[in-house]
């Protein structure tokens, strides 16, 4: 059994860059540092549990305490969404990038080439999964991934799934499925888990193998991925995007001032 490795707490590089944004943990992270840690627990086998969070995430684990649970108890949390840099940034907390989820599975997934750690794909639909592998056959020929499942069992299967990632012998795994499910999934078997790093990347695999575009490079500056994503499935996301990006500035501009008040009262 993988026990949790509790000592990346006391990681120097992760305890120095521990902040705290609307209640949550939060790491100040590039995304060369990220993957210095991510290769350090791949090499020395010790198992790291990482997370991002958007404006949405933030949003949804003030109200749903095992989301919450489920992220602030992961290793490594990145900021995802550029709402989330720019507000904390705005409160006077320094972060120094944009960390976002399918990036990080990118690169880690050419770091399993070119170090010859093996990945298994967990979620999406079948076809995508299919599509995925292709790709990345085509990206990274020397890639050999230990398995692959699509995303659509039941909970009683899942001690089934999660024996045969362990029996694959994969160095990492990374879950496609949506929040909270993924976090929800990972939080129960981390312990249980062999791989020696894990993610929860969500629709990550829908861009990767082609099914979803990925926001324009200026768009993702300009911080509007979001709307980019609205206006591929309007019916499915629109609603969801205004209640959360009404209730984060709302939060946000109560941030604000809760931290000027105690910077006047405590120059």
């Amino acid at each position: 059994m993988n026990v949790h490795d509790a000592a990346w707490a006391q990681h120097p590089l992760l305890a120095s860059r521990h902040r705290e944004f609307l209640g949550a943990p939060i790491h100040a992270l590039t995304m060369a540092e990220t993957l210095s840690i991510v290769d350090e627990a791949m090499a020395t086998r010790r198992p790291l549990h990482h997370v991002v969070v958007n404006v949405a995430k933030l949003v949804n684990m003030r109200n749903n305490a095992e989301l919450r649970e489920d992220v602030v108890s992961a290793d490594v949390i990145n900021v995802d969404g550029k709402g989330v840099l720019w507000g904390a940034r705005l409160c006077g907390i320094k972060l120094p990038e944009r960390v976002t989820g399918v990036d990080v599975m990118i690169n880690v997934l050419a770091l399993c080439a070119k170090r010859g750690y093996r990945p298994f794909l967990l979620g999406a639909e079948q076809h995508v999964l299919d599509a995925v592998e292709s790709q990345l056959a085509k990206d990274h020929p020397s890639l050999s991934i230990a398995g692959k499942r699509n995303g659509y069992f039941k909970t009683e299967e899942e001690a089934e799934v999660v024996q045969a990632i362990n029996d694959s012998g994969a160095d990492c795994l990374f879950v496609a499925m949506p929040t909270p499910r993924k976090e929800r999934f990972l939080k129960r078997y981390r312990d249980e888990l062999t791989p020696n790093f894990f993610m929860g990347v969500g629709g990550s695999f829908d861009v990767y193998g082609g099914k979803v575009a990925r926001a324009p490079k200026l768009v993702q500056a300009a911080g509007m991925e979001w709307l980019f994503r609205v206006a591929q499935e309007p019916r499915r996301l629109w609603r969801r995007y205004y209640d959360t990006n009404t209730a984060y500035a709302w939060l946000l501009c109560q941030e604000f001032w809760s931290r000027r008040i105690r910077r006047n009262v405590n120059p």
